[in-house]
């Protein structure tokens, strides 16, 4: 069987895995630690990053490559749309949520407040928090607009812009980082995102000894 090599509370792993369900494609998820290093994932990737797919022969690692693989070796229910802009716009999406959002709220953020306590690098940057909870608002915005002309942010079909978005928002929602006040277009775009079967094993998961706000798993917020 497909394996994914992941760590749960990761928006780049969780893009894949709401792909691979949005695809109905059945995949064994393995936990692991990255910046552990172990040598057998240095030999998978010696970036040493996940996420991972192993998927018979194939290795294929960094979430952008693998969503790429998975359009091109499981065609059924494409995620990129079906005209030539709306595949446009889903690519271009997608690199905004994994560069410009991460560079400006994910990595100021998450990586603040989550990964560097599970490292051991000390405590978060409150400096750094601050700046990303601000752009985080100016991003929901952004949002918010798409939402507000479209039916799914890339056009007209759910897709993988859609779910790079929600994998981001998801976590830094579970993280109690989003203030949702202000914004209803992207609250009910990711109302809309929650409601999706996909989406529900992620709710479920809880960190040990770090619990998310009431309405994280809730529905209809």
């Amino acid at each position: 069987m497909m394996q994914l090599h992941h760590v749960p509370l990761c928006p780049y792993c969780r893009k894949i895995r709401l792909g691979l369900r949005e695809k109905a494609i059945a995949c064994e998820l393995v936990e692991f630690r990255p910046w552990e290093r172990e040598e057998e994932y240095l030999k998978l990737n010696p970036a040493a990053e996940a996420p991972i797919l192993i998927d018979g022969d194939a290795v294929v690692c960094d979430s952008r490559a693998i969503s790429d693989y998975l359009e091109e070796a499981y065609t059924k229910a494409s995620l990129f749309g079906r005209t030539q802009s709306q595949r446009n716009e889903t690519r271009r999406l997608m690199g905004w949520f994994d560069s410009k959002f991460t560079r400006e709220v994910t990595d100021l953020l998450w990586r603040e407040k989550l990964l560097k306590p599970l490292k051991g690098g000390g405590t978060p940057d409150s400096t750094a928090i601050r700046a990303g909870s601000h752009n985080l608002r100016i991003h929901m915005g952004y949002i918010s607009h798409l939402f507000d002309t479209r039916r799914w942010l890339a056009g007209d079909e759910m897709s993988w812009a859609d779910l790079t978005a929600a994998a981001h928002i998801s976590v830094l929602d579970y993280l109690g980082s989003v203030n949702w006040e202000g914004f209803e277009g992207a609250r009910d775009w990711y109302a809309k995102m929650k409601s999706r079967p996909s989406f529900r094993p992620l709710l479920t998961e809880r960190l040990v000894g770090l619990k998310p706000p009431a309405h994280y798993d809730d529905l209809d917020f």
